[in-house]
């Protein structure tokens, strides 16, 4: 029953945060929406903060297995890999609850707090990313995995926050093509004349 009641507490916590900011909701709106009493809140979480730190850890892998299922399986190359990752986070960013990338949005708001949870949290999440990246790359045949993952890291973050700003899924569609680009020219496997297609074709 415990951990049933501190798994509700925290979905409504996750609901609630990505909607409207960790600043914004309270923890009596928690409470709320969980259905629990406030006091009971207090039992599983003994601050905002550390509901806060469990909101974000319980967003942590299924984020990096949803990005997993995107880029697919390795049947294809990894150019149009990545290609599709970028096309599947812009047509999830065409939904109309889509609010960007959680870990973001909450390290921004709290970086006037660098050792805050959420900012701690978002770092960290944000290294295992890479280190996935990183690890595809590197069993796609690039040549240098670590600073290719790391543009493409970029232009992933850079997709994000622009299509949440202008609310245009265009830049996350022009972010996959030159992180495509960036990869085709930097894989063993894959020829030139791709990587010449893959910046010419409309």
């Amino acid at each position: 029953m415990e951990n049933t009641t501190r798994t509700t507490i925290i979905e409504a916590a996750e609901a609630l945060f990505y909607e409207q900011g960790l600043r914004s909701v309270s923890v009596d709106a928690i409470a709320a929406r969980a259905g629990v009493t406030k006091r009971t809140l207090y039992y599983h979480f003994d601050s905002k903060d550390a509901l806060i730190a469990a909101y974000l850890a319980a967003r942590d892998a299924p984020t990096v297995e949803r990005y997993r299922s995107w880029l697919g399986p390795d049947d294809r190359p990894l150019p149009d890999r990545i290609l599709a990752m970028f096309t599947a986070l812009a047509n999830s960013a065409k939904r109309p609850g889509w609010r960007g990338c959680g870990f973001t949005r909450a390290a921004l708001e709290m970086a006037g707090q660098p050792g805050h949870p959420a900012v701690v949290m978002a770092a960290d999440h944000k290294k295992r990313f890479e280190a996935w990246l990183v690890e595809e790359l590197t069993a796609g045949g690039v040549a240098d995995p670590d600073l290719v993952g790391r543009q493409v890291m970029i232009l992933l973050e850079g997709a994000i926050v622009h299509t949440l700003i202008h609310r245009d899924v265009a830049y996350a569609l022009a972010g996959g093509r030159a992180a495509a680009l960036l990869v085709a020219c930097g894989s063993l496997t894959v020829a030139p004349a791709a990587a010449r297609e893959l910046m010419y074709t409309d």
